[in-house]
Order: C-alpha cells, then structure tokens, then sequence
C-alpha cells in the first residue's frame, strides 16, 4: 500500500468513528473532505487560541438569517458549548461535529504556518572563530522539526559531499565536506542535538540507543532558489563515541547528464585508455583509491558511455547510491550476509555483456570477477589499493601467478581528486629552488610521447579569494595514473617473474608508458589547473 493510500484509509476511518459519534450525540455530522479550501473563513467570531483551545471552528457567522454555526470535534469540552449559547444568546446557534483531521485542516487556514526565513550558512575559514558563533546562533533560532531539513538544504546549496556531527565534552560539531575538505560551520548544544538526532534516527530507520555502529538511508525534496526541484539522495553512518552518537550525512547530490568521461578533468592521452576498452568491451578494469577519490564516478561515466540498447549492462553494489536509466542496479547488503561473489554468479547466468561489481573485497568475489572476464565479459570495479601497481600486486596474491589469467586484466586505474582553482582569483607565484628540483626530478622521465613542460622557467599557482569562492577553489578534478596491463607486465600473472613487488611493478608499467598521479598532478599544477599543497595533500 502507497503512502497516499494509508492516508486515505486513514482518513476515511477518522471520519466514520465521527460520524459514530455525533449520532451518539444527536448532533448533525459534516464532512469536511474537500470542502475546506474553498470555504469562507470567519476571523470575527472567535480568535486562534480559542478554536486551539476548545477544538472548535466558526462555520457561519449567523448572517442572512441563517444559524451562527461551530465545527465541534470529539475533544471540544461540554461547558465550552454552554458559554457559546450564552455569548451568543441573541442568536441561534448550532454545532455541528467534524473530524480532528477536519479541524486541523481548517485551522491551517485560520492560522497558516508562518513562513520562517533562516540566514545561509557560511563556512568559516581555519581560526575563524566569529563565522561559527554567528552560524551557531543562526541554528539556536531553527525550530527544533526544522533543523535536520535546514543543514540538508545548506550543504546541498554549497555542493558540500558530506554533513559531520561529531559530539565533544561540551557541544556537538558541525562540519561540512567541500570539495573534499573538511570546513567548519556551527557547534550545536547537547540538547538540541538531542532532537537533531531523533529526526535522523526516525528518517534514516536506525536507533539512537544502539552502541554499535549503523547505516540508513533517507530522501529529500530540495528546491532550489531558481524554482527547480530535485531528490536529495542520503546514507547515514553512525558510530557511538565516548560523548554520544557520532553521525555522517553522505549527500550524493547527483545528475546523470554529468556522467562523461570528458567531465573527469582527464588529459587526452589520458581519455584514449577508456575509449579504447568502450570500443571493445571486454576483460577487467580496475579503479583503485581510498574512499572519496571519485572511483564511483568514474565507473559510472564509464557505464554512461557504453550504455545503449544493444548491451545488457548489470551493476551489484553496496548499496545503490545512484540510479541509472536503462541497466540493472542490483544491491548487494553485506551486512546482512550477501556476497559479492555469490550475486556475481547469478548475474552471469543472466547473459550480461558488461557487469559492474561495487567492490573486490575477498578471494572468492576476485576469481569469479577474472574468470568472468575472461570468458567475453567486460568486468568493471573498484579496488581498495593507494597506487595502480600495488592494486597489480594485491590482486597476485589473491587469486595467484596463473597464465590463463593473464589477458584477463586489460586497465588498472589508480585516482585521486584535487580542488580546482578558481581562475578568476588564483595567484601565480615563483617557486624556491628546492621544489624546481623535486618538480623536475619527478618529471624526469615522462614518456616520450608526452609534451615535457619547459622546466627552466617554473610558475604555480595559489588560490586567491572571492566572495563566489572564498576558499579559492571552484569543483573538484580526477588525478590519474592508467596502468594498461601489456606483455610486460602479464608477465608478473604468467609466473615468469617470480618476485612480487609494487615497486618493481610500477617501474615497469613507466618504461611501457604509464604517467603516475604525482606526474599527472604536478603537470596539472605547472598548466594552473590545481596547487602544488593539493597534489601533495592527497598523495
């Protein structure tokens, strides 16, 4: 059953137990559906606080020769009829019996909620104590219902990735995640966090009282100054500490036109890797990085692109975070014992062309994924791994040296995201003599089909500031190092080289091509693309 139609059984029910009662009553029963938004309202005869308290509404004002009417309801007490008859004792007066829904209904009318404007939130840059009290204040005045609908619909104004409330010995933290750094915005009592928390525990279906930590998920209806209008999308992590319940708010504010490849931020070279395995779709790709490098993103963009009628396309994740027309989004709820590897063998049964799997975490889902990949299949997932070449190397030791896997892995990608500059406000700066050295020593050897940048005369950039963008950054970009798995390196899966290392892996994937993140990201540093500090910071 719909919500909309418990409400209407809801509803329907209410009105039969009044009409019940009024019969009990001798008194006349109205019904008041659909009757109530076009009806006159009579502000003269009673005030709000009367009809509040005593449950009772003004129907008619006794003109025209007609009763003066009340809409009574099963709480209006007995002695408040007897003073109405005597208030008004130069007219008839009548009372008819509505529904409490009825009454509710009416009094949105006689009393509509006043409409409450909140000031917007700044983010308060580090030591900016005066911006956190001033938005401290502002959530001190949100009503208690409104608050959770109030940091939702700010974070989501300021493209914020993720709401932390963090409990502290005296207050409770607010920050939020911009462009992957973390900005504080408000401390909020222990009180009102109280109530804060309820409103989360109710939405997202987990308890306020459990000491071990939880997952849910909640929806929301965002409009947008412009008039626009979108559903909000949201996984709720909690984790008990020492002061209380710790809540993360993950907003995945998402829209699938701005799945493509070309959005990335990628270089050319950089594109050709992907468009090549979209033009022949089969084997594995690997995207690898810690949590909140993108690699969702990604792999979505790349489903984007080889989605079309003529390819089945079947995802398993955990959980679905976004929905895709035309594929099959499988959610796979470990928590609760499902396997990846167990829904993987499913799926192949279902005659799919490409198959994306959330997330390689076990042996059992590794061998299945690259046996599926061998036999036509195009499989896509994520890895948790720091670079591309110790993925390489994970993945050896999972499923083992074995020449028949060899040509099963064609792309291993290992990504992180940078903050973009703003160009309308960044500096350019030169550089000490110390860090021209370690730009050149790490550029060095750039493969000879990369443009090597003129390095003699180095110029980065530093973010400025804007009231648009007061940090100096505008949006996100990937960093990237693509290791195509050639002759060389299957070579570590056949068992030729008996010794696993990252290092020698990497090293072999550069002599065959391969641009690391940290030669990506300095070479987006020297083009004033990123800064120095943020290829560092997330290196």
């Amino acid at each position: 059953m719909s919500e909309a139609e418990a409400q209407a059984k809801f509803r329907e029910q209410d009105e039969l137990n009044t009409q019940k009662r009024a019969a009990l009553l001798g008194l006349q029963y109205f019904d008041t559906r659909g009757k109530v938004a076009n009806a006159p309202l009579f502000q003269n005869i009673l005030n709000v606080q009367e009809m509040y308290q005593g449950y009772i509404v003004p129907l008619s004002d006794g003109s025209e020769n007609i009763p003066l009417l009340f809409g009574i309801t099963v709480q209006t007490p007995q002695r408040l009829l007897r003073e109405l008859r005597e208030r008004f004792q130069e007219r008839t007066v009548q009372f008819w019996m509505i529904s409490l829904l009825g009454f509710k209904e009416f009094m949105l009318r006689y009393d509509p909620p006043k409409k409450v404007v909140y000031d917007d939130v700044k983010i308060a840059s580090q030591g900016d104590s005066a911006t956190i009290a001033e938005v401290s204040k502002t959530l001190d005045t949100v009503r208690t219902d409104d608050i959770l609908n109030y940091l939702i619909t700010q974070a989501d104004r300021l493209n914020a990735s993720d709401i932390h409330l963090e409990c502290q010995r005296d207050n409770v933290r607010i920050r939020f995640r911009v462009d992957g750094a973390l900005h504080p915005v408000a401390q909020l009592t222990s009180e009102k966090y109280r109530i804060l928390l309820a409103s989360i525990a109710s939405r997202g279906n987990i308890s306020t009282a459990s000491t071990d930590a939880q997952t849910g998920h909640m929806l929301q209806d965002i409009r947008k100054e412009d008039g626009t209008q979108h559903v909000l999308n949201m996984r709720i992590e909690t984790v008990p500490t020492v002061y209380g319940q710790d809540v993360v708010i993950r907003l995945f504010n998402f829209d699938n036109n701005l799945l493509n490849l070309k959005n990335l931020g990628m270089n050319e070279w950089q594109r050709r890797e992907f468009e090549a395995i979209i033009e022949r779709p089969h084997g594995m790709v690997m995207i690898v990085g810690p949590t909140g490098s993108g690699k969702s993103t990604t792999l979505y963009s790349m489903i984007n692109a080889l989605n079309d009628p003529g390819r089945k396309i079947i995802t398993l994740e955990d959980p679905v975070e976004y929905s895709i027309p035309g594929i099959s989004q499988i959610p796979v709820n470990t928590g609760q014992g499902d396997s990846f590897a167990e829904k993987l063998r499913a799926v192949l049964r279902l005659d799919p062309d490409v198959v994306m799997v959330g997330e390689i975490r076990d042996v059992d889902t590794a061998r299945t994924a690259i046996q599926a990949s061998i036999t036509g299949h195009l499989v896509l997932s994520t890895f948790h791994a720091s670079t591309a070449a110790a993925a390489f190397s994970r993945i050896i030791d999972m499923i083992g040296q074995n020449p028949i896997f060899s040509t099963a892995i064609r792309l291993v990608v290992g990504q992180r995201l940078v903050r973009r500059l703003d160009d309308a406000t960044k500096v350019p700066y030169q550089p000490d003599e110390a860090t021209q050295k370690y730009i050149a020593g790490i550029l060095h050897d750039l493969p000879p089909n990369i443009q090597k940048p003129d390095l003699t005369n180095v110029t980065l950039y530093k973010p400025g500031s804007s009231e648009a963008a007061p940090f100096g950054y505008v949006g996100r970009i990937v960093i990237m190092e693509q290791m195509s798995v050639s002759h060389t390196i299957q070579a570590f899966l056949r068992g030729e080289v008996q010794d696993i290392d990252t290092s020698l892996i990497e090293q072999t994937a550069k002599k065959a091509g391969m641009i690391t993140m940290e030669q990506d990201g300095l070479l987006k540093a020297l083009q004033g693309i990123t800064t120095l500090e943020e290829v560092n910071r997330v290196i």
